[in-house]
């Protein structure tokens, strides 16, 4: 049995994630998932296998339980979003939660305690990751999954947005600021329109929003 672990996926869904959960054959969500259009593509991507998924500090919208015990395959498992929540004794094989966007993965008193970190928004320079949990005869292996080309810092598109912003700061146009910097106009655009329409969004914001727009766009035109 192959069962993918994701957390704090805060309205994004990568592409690669949702491949990742096709494949599996149930999926274990650690909590902020931020809005009800993002669970329903988790729930499309598992197509009717066992999805179970926690309430997080963004999830105050969505009806979700605050933890959740269940068995998949003969191994016990507890869900929590923040470790903090976690009973001091619970009866269980693997003990799951999220919250810090952290991955973290230790056997402690016999018991895998598992935080798949956050693979969706990229947050605090970060990397994307998930788990993917194999069981087999009551038996489970662990694998940390780094989606490296997801919600990575790139560090000159970083710096484009920053001359970008300067520029405009200094009342240039958009085809000006393409130019004095060698940028494609509509990226230059993009990020224009970000800054009006968000004021006081930061370089690591307009990335982030970005980011979204393109996966959507892909999405639309069917290329992932």
């Amino acid at each position: 049995m192959k069962i993918a672990v994701i957390s704090d996926t805060h309205g994004l869904l990568h592409p690669e994630v949702i491949e990742i959960i096709k494949t599996s054959d149930a999926v274990i969500h650690g909590g902020d998932i931020d809005n009800a259009a993002t669970l329903n593509e988790i729930k499309a991507a598992a197509a009717g296998k066992p999805l179970f998924a926690v309430c997080g500090n963004n999830d105050g919208g969505l009806d979700l339980p605050d933890k959740l015990t269940f068995e998949l395959n003969g191994i016990r498992f507890f869900l929590v979003h923040n470790k903090k929540d976690i009973p001091k004794a619970v009866e269980a094989d693997i003990i799951i939660f999220g919250h810090s966007h952290k991955y973290f993965e230790e056997t402690i008193n016999g018991q895998l305690w598992l935080n798949p970190g956050s693979c969706g928004k990229r947050r605090f320079n970060l990397p994307v990751t998930m788990a993917v949990l194999d069981i087999d005869n009551g038996k489970y292996s662990v694998k940390k999954d780094e989606l490296e080309n997801c919600g990575q810092t790139n560090k000159a598109t970083m710096k484009n947005i920053k001359d970008v912003m300067r520029y405009m700061d200094k009342g240039l146009n958009v085809d000006e600021i393409s130019w004095k910097l060698n940028i494609d106009r509509d990226i230059v655009d993009q990020v224009i329109r970000i800054i009006v329409t968000h004021p006081g969004v930061t370089a690591e914001g307009i990335m982030n929003k970005m980011e979204v727009n393109d996966i959507r766009k892909r999405r639309d035109y069917g290329i992932d």
